[in-house]
Parts: structure tokens; sequence; C-alpha cells
């Protein structure tokens, strides 16, 4: 468990990780507990592992993105601000490249964000500005003012979003380049009557994902299903 590593963790990630004591997520990764699927959760993990790649198997890549799911605050206390990097690939499928969600501040995940946009040539940076409005471009410009930059708003709610992006995964268009513990956690962790205040955490990676594949493949990606004959 991670209690029992916790001689060899830093104090930083101890601190982020044990907020989750009390909740599923917390039973997985702090007491090592192998816990099967959730009834009902939008994405199984034998699916994850069926679709899984390794990065010699990733084609070359049209467009990629870096998508930031904020938090409404900073702090202790804050959530996670999910920061992740997809890519869509000339076959016409999605992969999933890199997970950089972090607990920062603004300056913190803005940095963070710019960086993995760099690092993987992204075409556009997207984040959902519903808590943070103006501020999230105004954080990303402050950091680096040539940023290609979409401000997406959330008009419903998280399950609605995500059941599109998981039919995708069922129409075996999705593949995770790697594996991402803390991000497939939440995802098969997610049902479409998720409730935070139960949960005892937000899903931010989940949604930084979603938005992500949203861009890509959803809004204005209709040309990208079309041309996946059969699937």
């Amino acid at each position: 468990s991670t209690y029992d590593n916790a001689g060899n963790l830093s104090p930083n990630f101890l601190q982020r990780i044990t907020k989750y004591e009390g909740t599923r997520l917390g039973r997985q990764e702090l007491h090592a507990e192998l816990l099967e699927d959730i009834p009902g959760a939008l994405w199984t993990r034998a699916i994850l592992d069926d679709l899984r790649c390794a990065p010699m198997d990733v084609p070359e890549l049209q467009r990629v993105v870096v998508a930031i799911d904020p938090p409404a605050k900073s702090g202790e206390d804050a959530d996670e601000a999910g920061i992740i990097a997809v890519g869509l690939g000339v076959d016409g499928h999605v992969y999933v490249l890199e997970d950089s969600s972090k607990q920062a501040t603004p300056t913190e995940w803005g940095t963070e964000a710019i960086a993995l946009y760099k690092a993987r040539s992204a075409d556009r940076i997207v984040a959902e500005v519903n808590n943070g409005g103006e501020m999230v471009e105004n954080t990303l410009r402050m950091i680096d003012p040539t940023v290609s930059y979409k401000a997406v708003h959330a008009s419903r709610g998280k399950a609605i979003r995500a059941e599109p992006v998981s039919a995708l995964y069922e129409r075996r268009l999705v593949h995770h380049v790697g594996s991402f513990a803390d991000l497939e956690t939440q995802m098969t962790s997610f049902t479409q009557d998720f409730n935070r205040e139960e949960a005892g955490y937000s899903p931010d990676r989940l949604d930084a994902l979603v938005w992500a594949i949203t861009e890509l493949m959803i809004d204005g990606g209709e040309a990208v299903l079309e041309n996946n004959p059969g699937v």
C-alpha cells in the first residue's frame, strides 16, 4: 500500500494522495485493494487494456491537442488541474499520449500545460472556462503569448459529455499509449449518476480527456468518423 511505501515517497505526493482516503480511488491507490469494475461505469479496465498500445505503435499524428480542466480554486484543498495530451493519427484513431495533471496554482498548471504543449508539438490548448473565465487564457498568455488557445464551455453535465467519448472507445477508435493509473481509475469509476460529494473527488483528469477527444473527433470531427467505414 501507499502507507507501507511512505518512506520512499515525497511528502508532497503523500499530501496530495491521502486526500482520497475514504473514497474508492483511495482504497485502490492508498490501500492497494484490487477493485472490480463498477456496474454501469462508462469504461471498463478490460476495454482499456485491450486498446492499449506502445509508443512504437503510434502512427504519424495529424493533430495534437492539450486539454485543461482547471480547478475552481487553488490551495491545499483544491482539486487537481486535469492536463491531458491527445493526438489524432493518420489512421483516424485517437491516441492518449500523456497525463500531466497535478494539484497546483494557476501559474503552475499553466506552465505545466504549456510545457506539454511544446514537448508534444501540439496544435492547440483547449481549456474549460466555466469556472475560470478569462483567467485561464490570461494565465496561459502571461506564460507564452503565442500559444494557440481555444476556450470551451460546459453547457451539459459531465456524464452527457462523456458518453460520446465512451462510445468511441467501444468503436475501438481510442488507444492509451502506455498506462495512466490515476486517469484510468477515474474512467472506470465514472457512472452516469456520478456524484462528486459522495465520491470525494472531482474527475478532472477524465474531464480533460473528454475535452481533448471531443475537440479531435466530435466537435468538427465528423469527417474523421466518416473516414472510418465499418466502425
